[in-house]
């Protein structure tokens, strides 16, 4: 029984191929203007389409980058902290998170992925201004300074996002840094320099005389000796008292000195925070009883390395002695659902651009290569009376589309890294959404190799598709009539 086998294409087969293409440009150049009209529709479309590839391109990595810089990559957190550990965090602390940390940092397979692995402590508790009379429920987060900033110079993608180094690196053991919010509810903006910090019609201005004293009973559970200065001393040197629970749910209060208020980005986010060094939250929450944290955050070199270090370091927990709470491994797209919610929605517009574009190329190649078939009837005719089969009539007319197509697409391309990298050296300049910071306009169009072709291979099909109508109307023309068109 014999069975059929894919051949290659013959030379002759490559000949004859060739010599249809030549006489599909002929043919369009027949006609230049209204090739060249119908070629620049298509460029100009697809141009749109990479500079709106290019700016969700940016904003998906500058995404990643922030998210990456502030939490990292993955966490090892307790396996019900995700759902319910804003209630209190304390009670999903990780012991011995210290062991961990250096287990991951020894891995052989871990090693060469990982950048960083530091601890983190969130805890919730009541900010109060003592002087000003005022208090606010805030959210704590401690972490190791020196970790933060080596964390936050983490740039893997190139993007133009600020830099702020974590200003509690070579602070005081009891500094802290608040949110905007914080210090305008607190009434610190005065001492902290805030501008742009408008204080209530109701409220009195705080006094400058000397300081308050704190009241008796949070002086006793603080262990201050002498009154806390919240108003008092130069500026910038503003005092706070924070009120947490202990890990055994019993009410400890601190005094924190707060450097600086830094702007969060989100307003409810700016409102309730207050960032801590991790040793002093952890004598705050934990007393002398062990000190937890709620979360180690793994910051990896390569996002692409993701899904197998998280492989690696599942197989680390289950390989841990049993006794400890159990631990899970999450991601920072389950931990910040807004990140994969904007993803889908660009791709999304994305999509709908280049449907809506994809949609004006196919009438704008069907529209010429129908004006072709009118124009070129008695041509027809001719071919056809001489023997030409209808096949590669045919397929002379889908060639020209593919040409069109192929032309517009080069043209397309050329034009959106011509017009990306003037927008990138414009000084065009923008404020992303949940972010503080104005930053330099950048669409990210060269590099992106699926963008560039995947969508210039799109359009060139569907001229492709466009130009398959006219020449099957063409095709089937009946000679005598064809011949009589003139």
């Amino acid at each position: 029984m014999s069975t059929s086998r894919w051949r290659w294409p013959t030379r002759e087969a490559f000949a004859r191929f060739w010599g249809d293409l030549q006489l599909a440009a002929r043919n369009l150049l027949r006609n230049r203007r209204r090739s060249a009209s119908t070629l620049f529709a298509l460029a100009i479309g697809l141009t749109a389409i990479l500079l709106f590839g290019g700016f969700k391109a940016n904003i998906r990595y500058s995404m990643i980058t922030t998210h990456v810089r502030a939490g990292g990559h993955l966490q090892v957190q307790h396996r019900d902290f995700y759902l319910y550990g804003t209630g209190n965090p304390s009670v999903y602390g990780i012991p011995r998170y210290a062991e961990l940390v250096e287990a991951i940092k020894r891995d052989p397979q871990l090693a060469p992925m990982v950048a960083v692995v530091t601890p983190r402590l969130q805890l919730g508790g009541v900010a109060g201004n003592f002087d000003a009379g005022v208090s606010s429920t805030v959210l704590g987060v401690a972490y190791v300074p020196e970790d933060v900033n080596r964390m936050r110079a983490w740039n893997e993608f190139s993007v133009t996002l600020a830099d702020h180094p974590f200003r509690l690196e070579g602070a005081a053991s009891d500094a802290a840094v608040i949110g905007l919010g914080v210090a305008r509810v607190l009434q610190l903006c005065g001492r902290l320099q805030v501008a742009n910090c408008p204080q209530p019609q109701s409220a009195e201005p705080a006094p400058t005389g000397p300081a308050k004293a704190v009241p008796s009973d949070i002086a006793a559970l603080a262990g201050l000796g002498a009154p806390a200065s919240s108003g008092a001393g130069p500026a910038g040197a503003a005092r706070i008292e924070l009120l947490s629970s202990s890990g055994r749910g019993a009410p400890n209060v601190a005094a924190l000195s707060v450097v600086a208020a830094e702007d969060q980005g989100i307003k409810e986010l700016d409102e309730v925070t207050v960032i801590l060094q991790l040793p002093f939250a952890q004598r705050l929450v934990y007393g002398r009883n062990e000190p937890r944290v709620t979360a180690i955050m793994v910051q990896l070199k390569q996002t692409a390395d993701m899904e197998a270090a998280q492989r690696r370091l599942e197989t680390l927990l289950s390989e841990r002695p049993s006794g400890g709470p159990p631990l899970a491994v999450r991601t920072f797209q389950e931990l910040n659902p807004f990140y994969g919610q904007a993803v889908r929605l660009f791709d999304v517009i994305f999509g709908f651009i280049f449907a809506l574009i994809g949609g004006i190329v196919l009438f704008t190649v069907s529209n010429t290569m129908n004006a072709a078939v009118v124009e070129r009837t008695v041509e027809i005719g001719t071919l056809r009376a001489i023997g030409l089969r209808r096949g590669s009539l045919q397929r002379l007319f889908v060639l020209e589309g593919c040409l069109i197509g192929f032309c517009g697409a080069v043209t397309g391309i050329v034009a959106g890294l011509a017009i990306g990298w003037l927008v990138n050296h414009a000084g065009i300049t923008w404020q992303p959404p949940a972010s503080s910071d104005v930053i330099p306009l950048h669409l990210k169009i060269a590099g992106e190799n699926l963008t560039l072709f995947g969508t210039a291979f799109g359009l060139m099909i569907v001229a492709m598709v466009s130009a398959w109508w006219p020449s099957y109307r063409a095709a089937r023309l009946n000679v005598v009539e064809a011949l009589r068109h003139a």
